[in-house]
């Protein structure tokens, strides 16, 4: 009884649908016969009652319904009928140049809607236009696979900001996805350009082409930042061979883009496919132009960096301070540290001034040593402008307190706002001593170690540089014998803040019983020992820049040769 209900509650719900409706409807038997169509189906199929769906309808909705009769659904129920999201049988097919879904309903009438009721053996299709439907999902499958595409792109390219590399992955990625072979011309000088290539087989090639960009259709435009020409105008075949590579075979078709920088272009793109491949769509010369854009803009990064690393580098080898140069009169190691960890330069510095060669015997070497109020790039370029001011002031050299009024008198015409703590150092070797003149303007006094491990502090002071008018300044003389040290250094050394709670400076006591132990220790020891007790002390923490100079009079001790042969030995 229930079963009868069911089925003429089926057939109630089928047969009525089969009339006049907006979706295409056939009832077909177990042999393939179809029974029933409505009017849509009779329109879309040119079928009428009767007809074989093998000989009417279309192969795979045919095929379709031959693998539905030959394996039927198992434990399929009245309720799976209507019920959406079972698992009906589904075929998908074209008809013409439109897309349908064809849902297959079981019909329990046989087709013969006098029939008993009996069981499942018909099939009635409902078949759906989903042309619409399968443009838009392809549409958005595009538009993911685009969007992946750029975010990869975008993710690799910013990666570095060398240019030689942006252009490798700029090609590289064009080959991948956009063509089959790809080129990055980018700015030269005279006829000569940066070529990258990446051809199907993936290896990028750099070289420095001597090229005309004219030979190129649309790359002279290109290079210019022009708007592009689309790629139906450009006759693949009219590339040069340096485009044209082997490995390609026949050219199918061209783009060229411009590579869009900041404020001028970064050079132009070029996308090669070969034959056997689909022409570029206007939505590939979009997708390229859109991928253009982050390749250009990463270039254009990669050589504005590059540019001004060069000038930094150029600039900073001026600002930093002199190597592999000594003063004959003295044993001289010198050391310096910038507070920053990535930093090459900053606020302290320290200058050495030989005497000039065959000058007499009056004439007098002169060390500095300096810190600039702050750090960092600004300080070391007022650094820059002290050195080169006290090189010109030479000539003074042995009058201290002239050459710091002129320095202080140079500064307070700048704009600058900042001051500077210096000690002046002039050397002259006087038989086996050495004489040092030493003045202190603002800076920490200097510290003279003698052999025997006694730590004196020099009797110097003065003013700041670049802070009032008028200055004034206290020059000390000091002999120093052989083994003795004069040590320079700045306040770096002794306000490093750190020690067991890390709040404690380090102190001028602190370093003079430090250099207790130190004497007669050789000057490039010594400054090592002293960095090396102010890094300890500040530990991971931050700091001031440090720089130290070290000043060691000569040891009496000659060279004599071992029974008038041989390298000889030291004796006193």
């Amino acid at each position: 009884m229930e079963l009868t209900q069911g089925i003429d509650g089926t057939r109630r719900v089928l047969d009525p649908a089969l009339g006049p409706g907006p979706y295409p409807a056939l009832a077909v038997n177990p042999s393939g016969t179809v029974t029933r169509l409505n009017d849509a189906a009779r329109l879309l199929l040119g079928m009428a009652p009767g007809a074989l769906m093998d000989d009417a309808a279309p192969a795979w909705l045919a095929d379709a319904h031959h693998a539905l009769t030959s394996a039927p659904l198992a434990n399929v129920t009245h309720a799976d009928m209507t019920h959406p999201g079972t698992s009906r049988p589904v075929a998908h097919g074209s008809i013409g140049d439109r897309a349908f879904e064809a849902h297959g309903v079981p019909d329990e009438g046989h087709g013969d809607p006098d029939a008993p009721p009996g069981p499942l053996a018909g099939t009635v299709w409902w078949l759906f236009d989903v042309t619409a439907h399968r443009r838009l999902e392809r549409e958005l499958a595009d538009e993911r696979e685009r969007t992946a595409f750029l975010a990869e792109a975008s993710s690799q390219l910013l990666a570095s900001l060398n240019l030689e590399r942006c252009m490798e992955v700029t090609v590289h990625l064009a080959a991948r996805y956009l063509a089959d072979a790809a080129l990055v011309i980018a700015p030269g000088s005279g006829r000569g350009y940066p070529v990258s290539y990446c051809g199907p087989d993936g290896q990028v090639d750099h070289q420095d082409l001597v090229v005309d960009p004219a030979a190129v259709p649309g790359l002279a435009e290109a290079m210019q930042g022009f708007p592009p020409v689309a790629s139906r105008w450009l006759d693949p075949a009219a590339a040069p061979p340096w485009i044209f590579r082997a490995d390609l075979g026949d050219l199918a078709a061209m783009v060229v883009t411009a590579l869009p920088g900041h404020g001028v272009p970064a050079g132009a793109l070029v996308l090669l496919r070969r034959g056997g491949r689909r022409a570029f769509s206007e939505g590939d010369e979009m997708i390229a132009r859109l991928f253009a854009a982050r390749a250009g803009a990463a270039m254009s990064a990669a050589r504005v960096y590059a540019e001004q690393a060069s000038i930094t580098e150029t600039l900073m080898r001026e600002l930093l301070p002199p190597s592999g140069r000594g003063l004959s009169e003295v044993e001289l190691a010198a050391r310096y540290r910038p507070s920053g960890a990535g930093e090459l330069v900053g606020g302290d510095f320290y200058d050495l001034h030989p005497a000039a060669e065959g000058s007499d015997a009056e004439q007098e070497s002169m060390v500095v040593l300096g810190d600039v109020c702050g750090k960092g790039l600004e300080a070391a370029v007022l650094t820059g402008k002290i050195r080169n001011t006290l090189q010109a002031l030479l000539p003074l050299a042995d009058d201290h307190k002239r050459v710091l009024e002129l320095l202080n008198g140079t500064l307070l015409s700048s704009e600058s706002t900042r001051f500077v703590t210096l000690v002046l150092a002039s050397v002259r070797r006087e038989g086996g001593h050495v004489r040092l003149r030493l003045t202190s303007a603002g800076h920490t006094r200097p510290l003279i170690v003698r052999a025997g491990g006694e730590v004196e502090t020099a009797d110097t002071g003065g003013s700041l540089i670049g802070v009032l008018d008028t200055i004034t300044s206290t020059t000390a003389t000091v002999l120093l014998e052989p083994g003795d040290t004069c040590l320079l250094y700045t306040d770096g050394i002794t306000e490093a803040f750190g020690g067991p709670l890390g709040d404690e400076m380090f102190g001028d006591e602190r370093l003079s019983g430090e250099l207790t132990r130190c004497g007669g220790m050789p000057p490039e020891a010594l400054v090592e020992r002293v960095h090396m007790l102010a890094s300890e002390w500040v530990g991971t923490g931050k700091h001031d820049d440090m720089a130290v100079v070290a000043l060691t009079a000569p040891r009496r001790f000659h060279l004599s040769a071992v029974g008038g042969q041989g390298p000889g030995r030291f004796t006193a």
